[in-house]
């Protein structure tokens, strides 16, 4: 059986790539990638001619044929994937794509790549042992509220990605959920020409940012709560809305109270009995 590779590209400055990268990129038979334009620019530079198809997140949802097709190509040869910055599948699409190489039975093999996530984590001068990566936040105000708030209480740093246009509103919901005296740093267009790193606390930011518009991609790195909360028996309700949060957004129940479990303390045999009980009540006919 043939190998994808799981290639990590730049995420703005084009010598980021690494050695093994490029030959992997070089003796491969197709590269599928997100956004084949940013592709072409990429390997122009180093000059390589490997044959390139499309891949996104609305193909691997909608049209299976894409996914067939690049099935197809694994069968007579090696593929690699890429994304249009940074690792394909953290928050860009590959998986359903890594999914269905893994179930026909190819070798899928991670070639390392820059990230904004750990870039920003290095630098952003908050601790960086324990972190929760809560990838783009929501773009509704209510489901980003909602998410939040079940990481209020984390001790553990805080990861996020946020667009220009929806910055502000963010800094104003982390303000009145999880305080302006909360630390923050916000990475905006990592490794690229404009690169800025921000660093203060939340209000400090609000006004930063009411005064600087927001241009660029946006990494927050947020600090942990001062002291994690201890869930006690009398936190049922809000375990539960908890749980009820993450199966809404389409969690499969054993994930969903997985993580629910290390979110409110609860057991996760408890939390898993909710779901499944939940999931059964939706199932039943009107």
């Amino acid at each position: 059986m043939s190998t994808l590779y799981v290639v990590g590209t730049p995420i703005g400055n084009l010598e980021d790539i690494t050695l093994r990268a490029l030959r992997v990129l070089r003796e491969v038979s197709l590269i599928a990638a997100e956004d084949t334009r940013s592709a072409r620019v990429l390997l122009r530079r180093y000059d390589l001619h490997t044959p390139l198809t499309s891949y996104t997140d609305a193909y691997a949802r909608g049209k299976r044929d894409k996914i067939e097709t690049n099935l197809s190509a694994l069968s007579q040869g090696d593929v690699a994937l890429i994304s249009e910055a940074g690792m394909p599948g953290i928050s860009d699409p590959g998986y359903e794509l890594i999914r269905a190489a893994l179930d026909a039975g190819h070798s899928v093999v991670p070639v390392p790549g820059p990230s904004a996530l750990t870039a920003a984590l290095a630098v952003s001068g908050l601790p960086a042992d324990r972190f929760l990566y809560l990838g783009f936040l929501p773009r509704r105000a209510a489901e980003r509220r909602d998410l939040l708030r079940l990481v209020a209480s984390q001790s553990m740093t805080l990861v996020a990605f946020e667009t220009p246009h929806r910055l502000r509103d963010a800094l104003d919901d982390l303000a009145e959920i999880l305080g302006v005296e909360r630390p923050l740093a916000v990475a905006r267009e990592l490794t690229k020409l404009h690169e800025e790193i921000w660093r203060g606390i939340v209000g400090q930011a609000q006004a930063h940012f009411t005064a600087t518009e927001p241009k660029g991609e946006f990494t927050l790195v947020i600090g942990g709560a001062p002291e994690a909360r201890v869930a006690t028996s009398g936190d049922e309700a809000e375990a539960r809305k908890t749980l009820q949060i993450l199966l809404e957004v389409g969690v499969a129940p054993s994930l969903a109270a997985r993580a629910a479990a290390r979110l409110t303390g609860w057991p996760r045999r408890v939390l898993y009995a909710w779901a499944t009980s939940e999931e059964e009540t939706d199932d039943e006919p009107g």
